[in-house]
């Protein structure tokens, strides 16, 4: 994993709080449909997150296991 890994997968995560933070507001306000938008982007953004974390664990794994052989 390297800096640049490490770098946009915060990138993505402080994104993804924007978007979470968003949600909560309209929410409070009252301005469902609003909010009900702005939940599936953030769902959609999460999804995202959890994907590229994934995928870099497994690059992780995989280089692990080169190095055992």
């Amino acid at each position: 994993m390297t800096t640049t890994d490490c770098l946009m997968l915060d990138a993505k995560h402080a994104i993804l709080d924007e978007h979470h933070r968003r949600f909560q507001v309209l929410h409070e306000e009252g301005r469902l449909d609003e909010a009900m938008m702005q939940f599936h982007i953030s769902v959609n953004c999460a999804n995202d997150v959890l994907n590229d974390a994934l995928n870099l664990v497994d690059e992780i794994l995989e280089a692990h296991r080169k190095l055992e052989l």
